[in-house]
């Protein structure tokens, strides 16, 4: 692959996933982490997006600390993803609108399969991503405490021990 051909195929792929992580704010799906993967490609060719990769990390770890704060947290996320999960394979089944349904039928489960598969795909992904907040934070208070000074601060955390991507 050329020079030019992989720095289109980058900045096409951090792009999506840019707009695919806005949108899975608003949507079932993994946000923050589609928001830093994009910035993170992008900040490859874009000055802009390299300043804002560090500040969206930041929030999207103290995001996976809290998670796992506490069992009520770890459940009610456990519980989330499940229901994801549960409501893509309704979606995939597609079964027929209940008599109670009181619009046209054709709102019944709009999006048809790939609605239902990308639900199933975000439920795994929640699992995996509760998997390993609980791995790496769950009973480390002080390491979401070091996020939030982090955050405060505007500091990077790859000059500190304890909080950075290998620990």
């Amino acid at each position: 692959m050329t020079g030019a051909a992989k720095r289109i195929g980058l900045e096409i792929l951090g792009w999506t996933l840019l707009l695919l992580g806005i949108a899975a704010i608003f949507l079932p799906g993994p946000g923050l982490l589609g928001i830093f993967a994009g910035l993170a490609l992008l900040s490859q060719q874009y000055d802009w997006a390299e300043k804002r990769v560090e500040p969206v990390r930041l929030r999207a770890m103290l995001g996976a600390a809290e998670g796992v704060e506490t069992w009520p947290r770890i459940i009610a996320s456990c519980l989330g993803a499940v229901v994801l999960g549960a409501c893509g394979v309704l979606w995939i089944m597609k079964p027929p609108a209940p008599e109670w349904w009181p619009v046209s039928e054709t709102w019944w489960l709009p999006g048809g399969i790939w609605t239902g598969v990308t639900q199933v795909a975000s439920a795994f992904i929640a699992v995996g991503l509760i998997i390993y907040s609980y791995r790496r934070f769950h009973g480390h208070p002080e390491k979401a405490e070091e996020l939030r000074r982090d955050i405060k601060g505007g500091r990077s955390t790859g000059d500190r021990p304890g909080v950075g991507a290998d620990s």
